[in-house]
């Protein structure tokens, strides 16, 4: 592991769609870390960096000498692409979800054990001061017993972002709407309250027509295994902008709501014996012009990468939570696949 003194740690990217630019971005605003080379399918002659029409030819250019690949490309194609950069020795950045599948996790995982590298899974939302708020008011017990929990998730996802030709809304690389939109959030629920059973479902799609195999909207409910009752319900069919995404729990000892459209302030806060902290602004959206996507925490996604490579710090999401989120998915669309058959 590195220590504080050495050399930047030096980074390629693999895609250059809008996040991927913005890991560009952030990581050449960070004096400890540099970007030496990227590919994508596309040119990007704006680029500060060698940008290269393939993995293969940018793994070929930069060999012996990256410390760590970004994987920013479509969601089908993280497992892939995340194999082909460990097995070159690399340590890798796997954007949300980590996967597809539970089999593309596990042999990400086992490549990773093999050749010795980290796996950093991202899920942002985590460094949001009020879902860290909210993960130790739960777990410290502040709230009481947890009864209920609500979860809603609203966005607007319309022609602007489902264009014709691309990936997203394909089954084979977009993979549904709880793994594109709303994985960070599953992961935030994951984090705080634990595992669920005895999942329920009703999925539609209402306004996506043809463009997408998939549902645009659904609502679960379920039990927390660790007891208490859940709802989610989510929709990218909102009318022209996001609306809101919140997280509301009634505890025996208080209630609070975590709200906005990323889960990002307290909107409710009624507790036994507590009064409701100031916390520090949250990262503004990922504005991506026509719509928008969750916090942009990314700059403190770096910094926990480079924390653990220099040997400071524990990561901020294991390969093993990462998985989880996938494999909550998987069982979710199983209900909704049952319900279809």
């Amino acid at each position: 592991m590195r220590k504080n003194g050495e050399a930047p740690i030096r980074f390629i990217l693999v895609g250059l769609g809008h996040i991927g630019s913005r890991y560009a971005r952030l990581i050449e605003e960070n004096p400890n870390a540099r970007v030496l080379a990227a590919c994508d399918l596309l040119s990007k002659p704006q680029a500060n960096f060698p940008v290269y029409a393939s993995l293969e030819e940018l793994l070929q250019q930069t060999a012996g000498q990256a410390d760590v690949a970004v994987i920013a490309t479509p969601n089908g194609l993280h497992s892939a692409h995340g194999i082909a950069c460990l097995k070159a020795g690399l340590h890798i950045i796997c954007e949300k979800p980590m996967a597809l599948s539970l089999e593309e996790c596990d042999a990400l995982e086992k490549t990773a054990k093999e050749q010795g590298r980290e796996i950093f899974c991202v899920m942002q939302n985590r460094f949001s001061p009020a879902a860290a708020w909210l993960h130790e008011m739960v777990h410290s017990g502040k709230l009481g017993r947890i009864l209920m929990v609500r979860t809603d998730c609203f966005w607007n996802r319309d022609e602007r972002y489902y264009t014709p030709g691309s990936w997203r809304g394909t089954q084979e690389l977009d993979g549904g709407t709880l793994f594109t939109q709303f994985s960070h959030f599953l992961d935030l629920l994951l984090w705080v309250f634990g595992d669920v059973q005895d999942i329920q479902g009703y999925f539609e799609n209402f306004t996506h027509g043809d463009r997408i195999p998939f549902e645009d909207s659904g609502t679960l409910h379920f039990k927390w295994k660790q007891g208490g009752l859940g709802v989610l319900s989510y929709s990218t069919s909102v009318w022209d902008k996001n609306l809101e995404s919140s997280i509301t729990i009634l505890g025996t000892k208080g209630s609070a709501q975590i709200a906005g459209q990323y889960m990002n302030e307290i909107r409710h806060c009624h507790v036994e014996n507590y009064t409701q902290p100031v916390l520090p602004p949250s990262a503004p959206a990922n504005d991506y012009g026509g719509y928008q996507g969750s916090a942009s925490n990314h700059h403190l996604v770096i910094e926990n990468v480079l924390a653990v490579l220099r040997g400071e710090s524990e990561k901020a999401v294991s390969v093993e939570e990462g998985r989880k989120v996938v494999e909550l998915i998987t069982r979710i669309y199983a209900v909704r696949d049952l319900g279809l058959s």
